[in-house]
């Protein structure tokens, strides 16, 4: 053992006390309450994801002849292929939930303020990628409400004026669900947007590095209270235990609520009811209150503002120093969103 350690240290000539110096860079006390570095939970998740999904891809086939058979298959047939299945779902779910805690957590703590306002616009797209690989894994199934859940998304984007058809035509490989809108939405789902997302988490985590960790004190802190601890190994230990309990969280949800099989897909019967996965409740809600162009072109409307935030923010602020107006949009955002998707969860169609 001692010769095998002398041979990996010569070719790795790294020590632990070089690891210490390298990612010793100091994080902010109040990042030892765990709801303020929830920026790390989407990440494990993301890894959970991309280890299932490489697993569960061995067996699922891109078809409309084969894939609802292959999905079948594992979850029946193959040996803890519904564990599996089970851990990707939940993973999803909890990834996007996370995703928008943390957007919400930067929002209501004024971090996206001077100079990180391009951070918070890298958030937002990881945000979207995210929302979009939800969508595309929810249509790979191929059941009968994932079918029709892609069907409407298309129906849906062909709204857009101007390019709304060519949307349209990119999520479907033509004008309506054909031989070639399964694997597209396979490519999406297993290639495209998993290497964007990891572009922009790249660009994310880097930005975060060279403009550090928005510091926040609490009121029940001491004055001699210290500031700052080291990210190696007590932040590191702390991102492991969060680690540690997600992964037990997802073992007892994939357990106990496994991922089902519904219905297979039939173009040839529109079902009485359709619902997307919760996540799209809300957008679901808001096309059933406003006609289809209206509806798209204020949902667009509130992405951009999302977008551009720090920049109004900024402006007001400027005008009114003392107005605490991002709070009260906040608060009327949330409260909208919340209230949508539980009218949308509640009733039957």
């Amino acid at each position: 053992m001692s010769a095998l350690r002398s041979w990996f240290k010569e070719r790795v000539p790294l020590s632990l006390v070089q690891m210490r110096e390298m990612t010793n860079e100091p994080v902010p006390t109040h990042m030892k309450r765990w709801w303020w570095c929830l920026g790390g939970t989407p990440a494990y998740l993301f890894v959970v994801q991309i280890f299932t999904g490489i697993m569960l891809a061995f067996y699922y086939e891109p078809s409309p002849q084969t894939a609802y058979e292959s999905v079948r298959h594992i979850t029946e047939e193959v040996a803890f292929g519904w564990f599996l299945r089970s851990m990707h779902k939940w993973a999803a779910t909890l990834m996007i939930a996370a995703v928008i805690l943390h957007q919400i957590r930067i929002y209501f703590t004024g971090a996206y303020r001077k100079p990180r306002e391009l951070n918070w616009m890298i958030g937002c797209c990881i945000l979207l990628c995210t929302l979009v690989i939800g969508f595309t894994g929810y249509s790979l199934v191929y059941e009968q409400l994932s079918y029709w859940g892609a069907t409407v998304g298309a129906n849906i984007s062909d709204t857009v004026p101007f390019v709304g058809g060519f949307l349209k035509k990119m999520m479907l490989a033509g004008e309506s669900y054909n031989e070639q809108t399964l694997p597209r939405f396979y490519i999406l789902h297993a290639a495209v947007l998993p290497a964007t997302l990891v572009l922009l988490l790249v660009i994310h985590i880097g930005l975060i590095r060279l403009h550090g960790v928005t510091e926040y004190r609490f009121e029940d802190e001491p004055d001699d209270h210290p500031t700052h601890y080291n990210f190696f190994p007590d932040h590191f230990m702390t991102e492991l235990l969060i680690g540690l309990v997600l992964m037990i969280l997802l073992c007892v949800l994939s357990t106990v609520f496994p991922a089902h099989m519904g219905p297979p897909a039939d173009p040839l019967t529109t079902p009485e009811v359709i619902k997307p996965e919760w996540f799209f409740y809300v957008t679901f809600r808001w096309l059933k209150l406003f006609s289809g162009t209206v509806a798209v072109l204020s949902m667009g409307f509130i992405v951009f503002v999302m977008f551009i935030w720090p920049f109004i923010d900024g402006w007001i602020r400027k005008v009114w120093p003392r107005s605490e107006a991002s709070v009260w949009v906040g608060l009327l955002g949330a409260a909208l969103i919340i209230g949508l998707t539980v009218w949308e969860a509640l009733v039957a169609h």
